[in-house]
């Protein structure tokens, strides 16, 4: 099956989320809007490099939001800037991050560590990195529900560890082992486990499933689709695959140097794909259904943040670029009711 016709044929699993393709989005509750945000990076002697520029989406209650592109085209800034984790280099120039209609970058650094695993958690890339090698899986599971709750009896909170690593496949007699005692996809789980432990409402997935091989990738993807219909999750998935985003997101943003190239839902992005750089994307993707076909690859390389095109950041590996897109940036044009494209060959 292409991914096009997986795209397709997902439409009528949206009334699970309580979401649907075109206008009954909106019915479903809005927890995270995002208002034109711009990060740059800054470094002593060097003009601001930046990483993302002008972007928005939104997410409503049961969605997973595919976030797709190469590497650095500000993906993780992105996702990093949502809970205010940006390096020291690192800042938000402008913009608008509102939670539940809250604007996050209006809180107290206090303020921020509150919403902060108990309502946006985050599924941090390479989870051996991410977890205390000198620590039981356990104890870190523990130490997280500590932090962001009134102090609960010892025998509740380790019951609620062990009800975690249930949910997320790791059998509770394990909760006292050490990262190193866990295999790369059990780590992976453990770090679900630990992103769940506070109950919150949006999950962020960078990459979850980075350096695992291609049967574990699959359980951890399918557990992740599992627990956001269970759990009544919102995820943000981050990731290279777009066969993932055919089957289970819900929507697509895709980024390019930066900015958005084009936003719309799984369907859409699939079959009428407007932007160059997602058509080419799409094109680069193995696909069975397109067996006969040799692959293509883009030629080039995503631009440096410290030396962006002055037009539009694709035109210099666009095949269908023309005098203005070498000058002149794209504005994201409004397609239809919930399709979103920067290019000028989509202009009204």
């Amino acid at each position: 099956m292409s991914m096009a016709a997986a795209a397709s044929n997902r439409k009528a699993d949206w009334s699970q989320t309580g979401l649907k393709m075109s206008g009954g989005r909106e019915s479903a509750p809005l927890l995270l809007d995002v208002r034109n945000v711009t990060v740059e990076f800054v470094s002593p002697g060097n003009p601001p490099a930046r990483a993302v520029e002008d972007v928005s989406f939104t997410l409503r209650e049961g969605e997973m939001l595919g976030l797709v592109g190469e590497s650095g085209c500000g993906k993780t800034t992105l996702m990093l800037s949502l809970l205010r984790l940006l390096p020291a280099a690192g800042r938000i120039v402008s913009g608008e991050i509102r939670y539940l209609g809250h604007d996050l970058l209006d809180l107290s650094e206090s303020e921020m560590e509150d919403v902060r695993w108990k309502d946006i958690s985050m599924i941090f890339q390479g989870a051996m990195n991410a977890l205390n090698p000198v620590r039981t899986i356990g104890d870190q599971i523990r130490e997280a529900i500590l932090r962001h709750n009134s102090l609960p009896p010892r025998e509740a909170i380790n019951d609620r560890v062990r009800a975690l690593l249930e949910m997320v496949g790791i059998s509770p007699d394990r909760k006292d082992q050490y990262p190193h005692q866990y295999s790369g996809g059990m780590r992976q789980r453990a770090m679900i486990a630990m992103a769940l432990s506070c109950n919150p409402q949006v999950l962020i997935a960078d990459e979850p499933t980075t350096a695992l091989d291609v049967m574990v990738q699959a359980q951890i993807l399918e557990l992740l689709d599992t627990l956001r219909h269970n759990l009544g999750l919102a995820v943000i998935l981050v990731t290279h695959d777009l066969g993932v985003v055919a089957e289970i997101c819900d929507s697509v943003l895709v980024m390019y140097g930066g900015v958005t190239a084009e936003y719309t839902g799984v369907d859409t992005v699939f079959n009428d794909p407007q932007h160059p750089y997602t058509r080419q994307l799409l094109a680069a993707f193995p696909d069975l259904s397109r067996s006969k076909e040799a692959l293509r690859s883009i030629p080039g390389y995503p631009p440096r943040l410290d030396d962006l095109p002055p037009g539009c950041r694709f035109a210099p590996r666009c095949d269908l670029a023309f005098d203005r897109c070498h000058i002149e940036k794209p504005v994201l044009h409004r397609l239809g009711e919930f399709h979103q494209a920067s290019c000028h060959l989509v202009e009204p």
